[in-house]
């Protein structure tokens, strides 16, 4: 069968048509979304979420302006970007802290590469407090230079100042 086909069947609300092109185009389109969104679990769920979308709204497709993957692909891009931007996305990557990253570092399970432990804690630890408050917030949690100011109760000039000393005392660890 023709992809025309499984479109015009797709856009009449035929399961098996529905069936055939998530078949064809769920993994790319929940690769795209996960390239946004850096969540696996996330990503197929907004990728369901756009097969339905695309389901609900098959007969505003039209053929003159552009291929159905690339319509398809569109409707992903805008969820995911959608969802990057929601309050829960936002929360949930403020809920991460330092000690949860030096921890998934210390399960050499779950990451393809080794790293020296006791190193990467002595890098933060030796970090004057502001500094690793300035680190978490921008970097682990994921605030913005402004967000990171409110939390704080310091002006943003102050947030920016503090990143470029802290980063530079964390080369200057480094290198020692």
């Amino acid at each position: 069968m023709q992809l025309e086909q499984i479109v015009e069947r797709f856009q009449s609300k035929d399961p098996r048509a529905f069936e055939k092109l998530h078949s064809m185009y769920a993994e790319n389109i929940c690769g795209v979304i996960n390239t946004i969104v850096r969540n696996d679990l996330i990503a197929e769920e907004i990728c369901q979420d756009v097969f339905v979308k695309a389901w609900n709204n098959a007969d505003k497709y039209n053929t003159s302006k552009g291929r159905f993957f690339t319509w398809m692909l569109n409707i992903a891009r805008n969820a995911a970007i959608d969802e990057l931007r929601s309050k829960s996305h936002k929360q949930q990557k403020k809920n991460l802290s330092v000690e949860y990253f030096v921890d998934i570092a210390e399960d050499t399970k779950t990451t393809e590469f080794t790293v020296d432990k006791k190193r990467l804690k002595s890098l933060i630890i030796n970090l004057k407090e502001k500094c690793i408050k300035i680190i978490d917030l921008l970097y682990f949690k994921g605030y913005t230079q402004k967000e990171a100011s409110e939390e704080l109760n310091i002006p943003v000039g102050t947030v920016k100042t503090r990143n470029r000393s802290c980063i530079s005392q964390l080369r200057e660890n480094m290198s020692n």
